[in-house]
């Protein structure tokens, strides 16, 4: 029986700001390595070849799916990269769920499924997230570019699940 899927949302590694920043400030070490190569016959190709490679995995890191979040009737389902188990949190053990801010910070590296201090985060990029505390007061914050749509859907399944 398939399921109905309330909001789904994709997010690539390659989008995040800081992994962006990594390759292009690599690239760009090439780069002025080769300009002031004295000697051009050997290494200074090397370094041109080298941040031209670091260019194009940058690019090719732009459609690699890290997150891919699905929210449904009962739960929420949180799948990562090739090698990754899939995170399902049922919609029945959430006591709460609040908007919040990602981090203060400006680069922040892409998490799955990272446990430190009793919460749970899951990021790729971008600043907003949503904050989701079970019945046993484990925390999961989940980085979202949709944070209004995912708040309201997850609140009116949760008023939905009081109610019954």
């Amino acid at each position: 029986m398939p399921r109905n899927i309330l909001l789904e949302e994709k997010q690539y590694l390659g989008l995040n700001h800081y992994s962006m920043l990594r390759g292009l400030v690599l690239a760009l070490f090439c780069f002025v390595a080769y300009y002031f190569t004295e000697d051009r016959e050997q290494n200074a190709e090397l370094l041109f070849f080298g941040g031209v490679a670091l260019l194009v995995l940058s690019l090719l890191s732009m459609f690699i799916k890290h997150l891919h979040t699905r929210v449904y009737d009962s739960a929420i389902e949180l799948d990562g990269l090739w090698t990754t188990r899939k995170v399902k949190i049922d919609i029945a053990s959430v006591a709460s769920v609040e908007k919040v801010p990602y981090s203060n910070y400006i680069l922040n590296s892409p998490v799955y499924n990272l446990h430190r201090n009793g919460t749970i985060s899951f990021y790729t990029s971008g600043k907003t997230a949503i904050k989701l505390t079970d019945r046993d007061g484990l925390q999961y914050i989940i980085g979202t570019h949709k944070q209004e749509e995912f708040f309201r859907i997850v609140n009116e399944l949760l008023e939905k699940a009081r109610l019954q």
